[in-house]
């Protein structure tokens, strides 16, 4: 298993208690589509986690495969306009959030970073996220996934 992957495995079973079912896949999981192919899955079903910047602080969106974040129902969601709402930089996602752009999981942060989470995701008994790297992924409950990351549920996409 890569570093990064059994670091996020690790840091999860310590923080929750919980054993992730990590599978890797060589040959990426880079966009939902190519996740929900590897896995076999619904691209609804991929659960990204997009990081933004929202009004100068960081914010985690836990977003269905299937959609696209709306900049202007997220911001409604941390009483933000529009305008206040774009992708965070990778440097200081890494920075803060402690991992990589792909990579990113829904929690296991190395900082207290506010977390929505699409609620269609919700609708599923099991939803896919990424593991730590863009090659590595685990299912995972969405209500559980939402205790986790201490997620709040909110329509972010269009």
């Amino acid at each position: 298993m890569h570093a990064r992957a059994a670091a996020f495995a690790e840091r999860t079973r310590e923080e929750y208690d919980f054993e992730p079912d990590v599978e890797e896949f060589p040959e990426g999981t880079k966009t939902a589509e190519d996740a929900a192919a590897a896995v076999g899955c619904d691209v609804a079903q991929i659960a990204s986690s997009l990081v933004f910047d929202v009004d100068g602080s960081l914010v985690v969106s836990v977003t269905s495969g299937a959609n696209r974040v709306d900049e202007t129902a997220l911001g409604a969601a941390f009483d933000a306009s529009s305008d206040e709402v774009s992708m965070a930089d990778p440097d200081r996602i890494r920075e803060a959030v402690g991992w990589s752009i792909g990579g990113v999981p829904p929690f296991c942060h190395d900082r207290s970073i506010p977390v929505v989470i699409d609620e269609t995701l919700l609708e599923f008994e099991t939803v896919w996220a990424a593991a730590g790297t863009p090659e590595a992924v685990f299912p995972i409950d969405p209500e559980r996934l939402c205790r986790y990351a201490d997620a709040e549920p909110a329509v972010v996409s269009r």
